[in-house]
C-alpha cells in the first residue's frame, strides 16, 4: 500500500514534519509512507495559474498515484497554517488529486489543544466541493505538548501515545482498502467492447458518410469501383460485376455482409423491402450496425459478433418468432468470414424459409414429423426446450422470454415462446401442436 504523507509547514523545524518522519518510519510494515515537501509551492493566485509548474504536478501526481494520503497540520491562531491551506487551493482550482482521495489528518502543537482546531478546520476544508477528499471519520491523532514528545532519535516517548497512533494507522489502511474494493470498477464482459458504431475502422474502410442514402454510389465513385461488364477475379472464377450480382440475387435465400468494423456492406437486393423475410432498405447500406437494431437487442448483436470474432463460435442459429409449422419456418444464420491468415473479416448472415425444404422432404420420402420425448438441448448451440432463460453450454450467454432477441443485422427478435431449433439438423423441439404432412394431411399424436 502507498501513502505520501504532506507536513502543513514550511519552517526549516517543522514538528508535524517530524511527526510524520516517525509515522514512515514506525509504520513502514503498514504502508510506503513517502514525505512531500512543500517548500517551493508558489503563493495562490487565480490571476496567475502555475498549475502546470513544477511543484503543483509534481504533488498532484504524487497524491494522485497513492492509496491514501495523511495530512499533518500545525494550528495558527485556531486554525489550519497559511502553507497547508496555500497547496489545498492550487490542488483544488484546475487539478483535483484529493477528489475521492482517502485522507487521514493528524496534527501536532505545542500545547494541550494538539492542533484540534486546525483539524476541523482542515476537515471542512477538504470535503468542501472542488476538493472532495474522504477524510476518515472518528479517530483523530491529537499530539500535545510536542517540544517534549519525542526523544533524541525521533520517536515518540509515551508508549500509550504509540500504540493509539498505531491503532489509527491500522485503521486508516483498513479503510483505504475498503474503499478501494468499493470503488474498483467490476471489468466489463469482452463482448461489450464490440462497437457497433462502427467506430474503428478496417482496410476495406470506405470515407464515405455512413449515414448517406447513396453510399452504395458515392463509394463506388471513390474506389472506382469495378461495375457491368468489368471483370472481378475471384478465388475460383472470373465473373463480370453483372454476372456477380445475377449470380447472388438468385440464392435461395437473402444474404447480408456486415464487415469486421460493424458495417452493413451488401445484401442481395432481389426482392422489395416488403417482399423479404428479413425486411431491409438499399439506402441502408453504409449504415454503422447501431443504426440497424433497436435499443432491446444491441447487447445481443454485440455478444453474437463478439462471440464470432473471437472464435467462440462459428455459427449461430435463430428463428425468428411467429413461425408455423406446415406454413414457415424462418431461419437466421451468422457465421464469421475469415481471410487467408484467418483474421476476422465479418458475418456472413442468409435468411430463409426452411418449411418448404422440410415439406419437400416429408413428401418425397412418406415420412411425418414426431416428437422426440428423450430430445435434449443442443449442447454446441445452446438450443433450449424451457422458456426460462437457458444458458449457452459454452459462452453462459443467455435467451430470455422476457427479452426478445434481435437478429444481428436486421433487427428481427427472437421470442423464447417461438420454437428453438437446432444449429446443425434443423430439427425443432415445438412438438406439442400435431404437425399435418405436408401433402396428406396425417397429423403427429
Amino acid at each position: 500500500m502507498k501513502f505520501v504523507g504532506i507536513a502543513g509547514s514550511i519552517a526549516d523545524e517543522s514538528y508535524n514534519r517530524k511527526l510524520l518522519t516517525y509515522i514512515a518510519s514506525e509504520f513502514s510494515p503498514l504502508a510506503d509512507i513517502e514525505l512531500l515537501s512543500i517548500q517551493d509551492v508558489p503563493m495562490f493566485s487565480q490571476d496567475d495559474d502555475q498549475t502546470q509548474s513544477a511543484p503543483i504536478q509534481y504533488l498532484a501526481k504524487k497524491i494522485a498515484a497513492a492509496d491514501g494520503v495523511i495530512l499533518a497540520t500545525p494550528e495558527h491562531n485556531h486554525t489550519l497554517a497559511p502553507a497547508m491551506k496555500n497547496v489545498i487551493e492550487w490542488l483544488s482550482f484546475n487539478v483535483h488529486p484529493f477528489e475521492n482521495k482517502p485522507v487521514l489528518i493528524v496534527g501536532a502543537s505545542y500545547y494541550t489543544q494538539g492542533s484540534s482546531r486546525a483539524q476541523l478546520s482542515l476537515r471542512q476544508v477538504l470535503e468542501s466541493p472542488g476538493v472532495g477528499a474522504l477524510v476518515m471519520p472518528s479517530d483523530e491523532f491529537l499530539l500535545a505538548d510536542v517540544k517534549t514528545a519525542f526523544d533524541d532519535h525521533g520517536n515518540l516517548k509515551d508508549e500509550r501515545t504509540v500504540k493509539f497512533l498505531g491503532s489509527v494507522m491500522g485503521k486508516f489502511a483498513k479503510w483505504v482498502t475498503v474503499l478501494k474494493a468499493m470503488n474498483e470498477k467490476v471489468p466489463d464482459e469482452p463482448w461489450r467492447q464490440e462497437d457497433l458504431s462502427a467506430g474503428h475502422p478496417s482496410d476495406t474502410t470506405i470515407d464515405v458518410p455512413m449515414d448517406a442514402k447513396d453510399w452504395v454510389e458515392q463509394g463506388a465513385a471513390k474506389t472506382n469501383a469495378a461495375s457491368g461488364h468489368d471483370y472481378v477475379q475471384l478465388d475460383r472464377g472470373l465473373l463480370t460485376v453483372d454476372q456477380l450480382n445475377w449470380f447472388l440475387n438468385t440464392f435461395p435465400m437473402e444474404a447480408t455482409y456486415m464487415d469486421d468494423n460493424n458495417q452493413f456492406v451488401y445484401y442481395n437486393h432481389f426482392l422489395d423491402h416488403d417482399d423479404m423475410l428479413a425486411p431491409r432498405y438499399p439506402w441502408q447500406v453504409g449504415n454503422a450496425a447501431i443504426s440497424c437494431h433497436p435499443e432491446r437487442a444491441r447487447d445481443h448483436v454485440k455478444q453474437v459478433i463478439w462471440m464470432l470474432r473471437s472464435k467462440q463460435k462459428d455459427l449461430f442459429a435463430m428463428p425468428v418468432p411467429g413461425n408455423k409449422l406446415n406454413e414457415k419456418y424462418i431461419m437466421h444464420y451468422y457465421r464469421a468470414m475469415r481471410d487467408g491468415d484467418d483474421n476476422y473479416r465479418g458475418v456472413n448472415e442468409w435468411v430463409l424459409d426452411i418449411w418448404p425444404i422440410v415439406a419437400d422432404y416429408l413428401r418425397r420420402t412418406g415420412q411425418t414429423l414426431a416428437p422426440d420425448p428423450s430430445a435434449k438441448p443442443d449442447a454446441v448451440s445452446g438450443a433450449s426446450q424451457s422458456a426460462k432463460p437457458a444458458a449457452d453450454a459454452s459462452t453462459g450467454a443467455s435467451e430470455s422470454a422476457a427479452a426478445p432477441v434481435a437478429d444481428a443485422t436486421s433487427g428481427a427478435s427472437e421470442a423464447a415462446a417461438a420454437p428453438v431449433v437446432d444449429a446443425t439438423s434443423g430439427a425443432s423441439d415445438a412438438g406439442a401442436a400435431p404437425v399435418a404432412d405436408a401433402t396428406s394431411g396425417a397429423s403427429e399424436a
